[in-house]
């Protein structure tokens, strides 16, 4: 598991572009020299911008991926800018099942399931018993700490944090608009104020049916029938990926058989709710049909 990476940065809105176009356009590592000429920023925030890249499942060990070029290439790319908050649902997304960046694959896979509230020093605990459990030494906890910092003001609004900040550079966060992360400040017994987090599963109205058939349709652990609770709770699911409640699983459900009713069928028998794919779908085209 990786924890570091970030240098304390999080991922801007730009930053993935840039990152795409360097690699693309001029072909060269972020190990090179002249990298922050190219890119215009410092030496760690290049280190940063390459972390993202990777996380967010853009670049790998063979060069740009598929959804790198989809969504970022200059002639062809659906959405380069990220004007759409489905393509920020979509990283999202790509952020989770990628497990590059450990934390958020633990936190919405695991962590958020059983904890809706909590404190950092509750989500430190709950990493380094993890790392304890598999036998994983030599991570810091400080960065740990940091790690969980970096999540936090990646998806918590500035203006609902309880401190000073620098609101132009932290409302530049990439994943802010999913509004994922709520804070508040509780009183200890020590009569001391601790800030804790929520992150309550919801019908999230923004988030579109398409990207929800796509992330299930690229997920290698289902079959051609799934049980509606593996939908909502299973490992990297859209009920996990995507924080819905059941009534906004059932909706997403709704809309997609409403547009795929030959193809898709969902049915409740004998108290059995399922899934079922009729004929094979391509994912890439249910994507192009939510940017067309």
């Amino acid at each position: 598991m990786k924890f570091s990476g970030h240098d304390s940065f999080i991922c801007k809105n730009l930053w993935l572009k840039k990152g795409y176009d360097f690699v693309q356009k001029k072909g060269k590592s972020f190990n090179d020299e002249l990298a922050v000429v190219d890119l215009g920023v410092g030496k760690n925030m290049v280190n940063s911008i390459n972390h993202w890249l990777t996380s967010f499942g853009i670049l790998d060990k063979n060069g740009i991926t598929d959804i790198g070029h989809y969504l970022f290439n200059n002639n062809e790319g659906k959405d380069p800018y990220l004007e759409s908050i489905g393509s920020i649902w979509l990283l999202h997304s790509y952020l989770i099942k990628t497990n590059a960046a450990s934390i958020y694959n633990l936190f919405f896979n695991e962590f958020r399931t059983n904890k809706a509230s909590f404190t950092k020093q509750q989500l430190t605990d709950f990493i380094l018993r993890k790392l304890k459990s598999i036998e994983q030494t030599g991570t810091n906890p400080n960065t740990v700490n940091a790690d969980i910092n970096v999540l936090i003001r990646s998806y918590l609004n500035p203006e609902l944090r309880n401190r000073k900040i620098d609101i132009e550079d932290e409302f530049s966060s990439l994943l802010i608009d999913l509004q994922l992360i709520d804070s508040y400040q509780s009183e200890n017994a020590l009569g001391e104020n601790v800030d804790w987090y929520s992150v309550e599963g919801n019908l999230r109205i923004d988030l579109p049916w398409q990207i929800v058939l796509f992330a299930i349709l690229d997920n290698k652990n289902y079959s051609k029938s799934i049980p509606f609770y593996e939908l909502l709770n299973s490992y990297n699911s859209p009920g996990n990926v995507f924080v819905l409640n059941e009534d906004g699983l059932y909706d997403k459900i709704e809309n997609i058989t409403k547009h795929y009713r030959k193809e898709i069928v969902y049915t409740e028998s004998a108290g059995i709710r399922e899934l079922q794919f009729k004929k094979e779908i391509d994912k890439w085209n249910v994507l192009n049909e939510y940017y067309n």
